[in-house]
Order: C-alpha cells, then sequence, then structure tokens
C-alpha cells in the first residue's frame, strides 16, 4: 500500500514538473532542447503521410460506398467485430424493379422484352461493381487502415514518450543552472549540484535512446510509402478491370437493343447521341449528336435482309449522303461490310428498313456496311 501511494506521489510530481517545464517553454521563461534538422523533417514527412494517408482513405470509401448511413453501418460492425450484411448493390436493384415491371407490364412486349434485357445487364453491372468493392477494400483500405491504425499508433506512442523525456531533459538542465547559482552565492553544498548533474547525465541517457527509437520509427515512413505504392497500383487495376466489365456489359446490350429496335421501328434511323466506347486501348474523341434522314430509293431495292448480298448493284443517293469520320478501327465481320481505320473520312447513307445501327459506307470504290457507333458524323 505504502508502494503503491510512493509511486503515485513519484508520477505526480513527474507530471507536474513536465507542466511546469512545458509552460515555460511556452512563455519563453525555459530553455528547449531542439531536434536536428534531419530529426524535424522526418517528423513533417510522418505527419503528411498520415493526414494524406487518412483523406484518401476516407474519400476512397466514400467512392467505394456512397451512403454515408452504410458507411457508419459498416464501421460499427467493424469496431463490434461483426461481419458486415450482405447489401444489395445499386445497379441489382434497378435491375430487381426492371425485372419486376416487365413481368406487371407484359413480358412479351416490346418494352417489356427491353426491360428484361436491361435489367440482366444491370444485374451484371451490380456484380462487378460488388466485386470491385469487395477486392480494392482488400488490396486498398485495409492496408491503410493497417498503417493508421497500427504503425501511426506505435509511432505517436513513442513521440509522446520522446516529448516526456525531453521535458524531464530540460527540467533537469534548468535544475543543475540553478543548483550552479546557487552554489556560486555559497547557498547550496557541493552535493547537491552533484545530485542535478547525475539527475541530468541520467536524464539525457533516456532522451538519446528514446531519440534513437522515434528516429528508426520515422525512418520506416518510407517502407510505408512503398507499401501503399504497391497497393495503389492493386487499387488501379481492380478498377480497370471494374470498368472493362462494365463496358463489355454494356456494348452487348447496346448490340441487343439495337438488333431489336429496326423491328420495333422500321424505316426510320436517327444516329446514337453518343458513340459506343472504344476499347481500353483507345482515347475516343468527342462526338455529337448526329441525326440522318431517310432517303428514298429505287423500287428495285431488295428488302434490308438481302441487302448484303448485292451491296455493290446499290447507287449512292442523289441527296442525302454525308461525310463521316471514322472514330476507332473496325475489322469486317464478312464481306458486306466495310473495314474501317480511325480518323479516316468516308461517305455515309441510309437505306429504307436498314437497321439503324448500321450505314452504307464508302471510300473510293469499296462499299459495305459500318456501325453508327464507331462513326462521327459531320455537318
Amino acid at each position: 500500500m505504502d508502494f503503491n501511494m510512493k509511486k503515485l506521489a513519484s508520477d505526480a510530481g513527474i507530471f507536474f514538473t513536465r507542466a511546469v517545464q512545458f509552460t515555460e517553454e511556452k512563455f519563453g521563461q525555459a530553455e528547449k532542447t531542439e531536434l536536428d534538422a534531419h530529426f524535424e523533417n522526418l517528423l513533417a514527412r510522418a505527419d503528411s503521410t498520415k493526414n494524406w494517408t487518412e483523406k484518401i482513405l476516407r474519400q476512397t470509401e466514400v467512392l467505394l460506398q456512397p451512403n454515408p448511413s452504410a458507411r457508419v453501418e459498416e464501421f460499427l460492425y467493424e469496431k463490434l467485430d461483426r461481419k458486415v450484411p450482405s447489401r444489395v448493390t445499386n445497379g441489382e436493384l434497378l435491375a430487381q424493379y426492371m425485372a419486376e415491371a416487365a413481368s406487371e407490364l407484359g413480358p412479351t412486349t416490346p418494352y417489356g422484352k427491353t426491360l428484361i434485357k436491361v435489367s440482366e445487364a444491370e444485374k451484371r453491372l451490380g456484380a462487378a461493381e460488388r466485386d470491385f468493392i469487395h477486392t480494392a477494400s482488400v488490396s486498398f483500405l485495409t492496408p491503410l487502415r493497417n498503417f493508421l491504425e497500427g504503425d501511426w499508433k506505435t509511432i505517436s506512442k513513442e513521440r509522446r514518450l520522446l516529448q516526456n523525456r525531453r521535458l524531464d531533459l530540460d527540467a533537469c538542465k534548468a535544475r543543475l543552472k540553478r543548483a550552479k547559482a546557487a552554489e556560486a552565492k555559497a547557498t547550496l553544498w557541493n552535493d547537491e549540484v552533484d545530485k542535478a548533474e547525475q539527475e541530468l547525465r541520467v536524464a539525457q541517457t533516456e532522451f538519446d535512446r528514446q531519440a534513437e527509437v522515434t528516429r528508426l520509427l520515422l525512418e520506416g515512413i518510407s517502407s510505408t510509402h512503398v507499401n501503399h505504392l504497391r497497393c495503389l497500383h492493386e487499387f488501379v487495376k481492380s478498377q480497370t478491370t471494374y470498368y472493362a466489365q462494365c463496358y463489355r456489359h454494356m456494348l452487348d446490350l447496346q448490340k441487343q437493343l439495337g438488333s431489336s429496335q429496326g423491328a420495333i421501328f422500321p424505316g426510320t434511323f436517327v444516329g446514337t447521341t453518343e458513340p459506343a466506347s472504344p476499347p481500353l486501348n483507345s482515347t475516343s474523341p468527342t462526338t455529337t449528336a448526329a441525326t440522318m434522314p431517310v432517303v428514298p430509293s429505287v423500287a428495285s431495292l431488295p428488302p434490308a435482309g438481302e441487302a448484303a448480298l448485292c451491296l455493290e448493284e446499290v447507287a449512292p443517293p442523289a441527296s442525302g449522303t454525308r461525310k463521316a469520320r471514322v472514330l476507332y478501327d473496325y475489322e469486317a465481320a464478312d464481306s458486306s461490310e466495310l473495314a474501317l481505320l480511325a480518323d479516316e473520312l468516308i461517305t455515309v447513307y441510309s437505306l429504307p428498313g436498314m437497321d439503324p445501327d448500321w450505314l452504307i459506307g464508302e471510300r473510293g470504290n469499296k462499299k459495305g456496311k459500318v456501325p453508327v457507333t464507331y462513326l462521327e458524323l459531320l455537318s
């Protein structure tokens, strides 16, 4: 019991001494031991790393889960060490609504069939989003959290110890200074000065040891940067995979809708307001909305389904042709199509009954069908 009381008294005395030293330093009434420039740079670099890691972590969480209530719920489950319940993504929820709407409005109607096709695509997009969120959380968010909740807490703890050792050291320096001043006035015996010098040597040793420990931890920030760099590459890789999946799903959906649109709206053609996304290794230029009127044709023109068999016999209309710039390379699937090279200019026109996603394209003496989504129609 007496030992505990003495320890509490000793701790209270140390705390009081540090508080006095800190206060006097703030008012410029006491000297302060300064750290060297390299150490100060390490401290600044560590603080900057911590601050930016927090900002990147928080904003990535917002990117992956825009709903703040859902983020709070996930945080609470994590703190309670419980599994976060599976949550339906927005794409999956939209797919569910569309499927239910098609069932009620008529799954065999044109609108119902289209709702079903779009709902299936949205469901695939939702599944891709779920995979992306999981991968990004494991490969990117978790390492950032581990740094903030692990390494940074250790660094902060050792920095506080270093601050205390520094306050103890400066308090001992001040005490020795006062002891020597009193000795000069013959008011103290030499043993008081000896005691103050001994305390100063102990405080200096503890300060130096703690400074070295803290320095090693701060220098480890470079390894943290290397680790975060690797995680950043993984995050970009997961994003690339996710957007590539989205592109493929939407391109497939666009083809499905395009093949059915001609049957629903025969005899008309409206150019797409936005071309399909280019392949991942292409850069798509800015495109503009374009419309093209249906041009008259000869009475002997075969049906749209047979047009591919006799394209050479189709003459361009006297009016209604337009110039178009090719956006991306296109490889012809068969002899009825015209292969395209990015940035070349071709002449295009539409024929009654054609699939609205296709035009007749001419380049020199070559002619064939070309996909509208690969073109920018010029005025």
